[in-house]
């Protein structure tokens, strides 16, 4: 297998959006840290994870979870429209009651539109889903409580090769869905509020 290029190699356009991703500013609220990218999606990427704290070291959090990662193809594919593209993922838990609303997926949708734009985030061709997961357990888990998560994954082509605000938005995103109060102005939460699953 090929080694990576290293940062001195790179292209210089990724080679600045690589410096933006980790420049970018986390929520106090966000454990966030690089981990290796998939090499089989672009030339270019970098990922990272985040995890809603407090977090056990090396587990997912039961607080809300997500994936950012970035892609760049100096080719520009023609799905993508240019030669970056952004792939992410966010989920968190919600009470079951909160899971059957069914504005539920276009709630999630519109928060990370309005995270985006709320950043001045550049950005053209999104796309994506968003799922809810209602569960019941049955057998031996049949005293776990009933439980609900949202799932959000969602891609799109930015502008721009200072992606910062895309970073930030799909941080804010996460947090919003883990329940806490968004960062910015004229957004409204659902009246989410866990219960501890056993």
């Amino acid at each position: 297998m090929a080694d990576r290029p290293t940062d001195a190699e790179l292209p210089a356009p990724f080679a600045r959006a690589l410096e933006s991703v980790r420049r970018a500013q986390a929520r106090d609220e966000l454990s966030v840290h690089e981990i290796p990218a998939p090499n089989n999606l672009a030339p270019y990427s970098v990922a990272l994870a985040a995890d809603v704290t407090p977090t056990r070291h090396g587990a997912d959090s039961e607080l809300g979870t997500g994936r950012f990662i970035l892609l760049y193809d100096p080719a520009e594919p023609e799905a993508w429209g240019g030669p970056f593209r952004v792939v992410c993922f966010a989920q968190a838990p919600l009470e079951t009651e909160i899971g059957l609303d069914p504005f539920l997926a276009e709630v999630a949708w519109s928060w990370l539109v309005d995270a985006l734009t709320a950043r001045g985030a550049k950005y053209a061709s999104p796309s994506g889903t968003a799922t809810k997961i209602l569960s019941t357990g049955f057998g031996e888990l049949a005293d776990q409580p009933d439980g609900a998560q949202i799932e959000l994954r969602a891609s799109w082509t930015p502008l721009e090769d200072d992606v910062s605000s895309h970073v930030e938005g799909w941080g804010e995103l996460l947090c919003m869905l883990a329940g806490l109060p968004p960062t910015t102005e004229g957004v409204t939460l659902l009246s989410t509020r866990r219960t501890a699953r056993d």
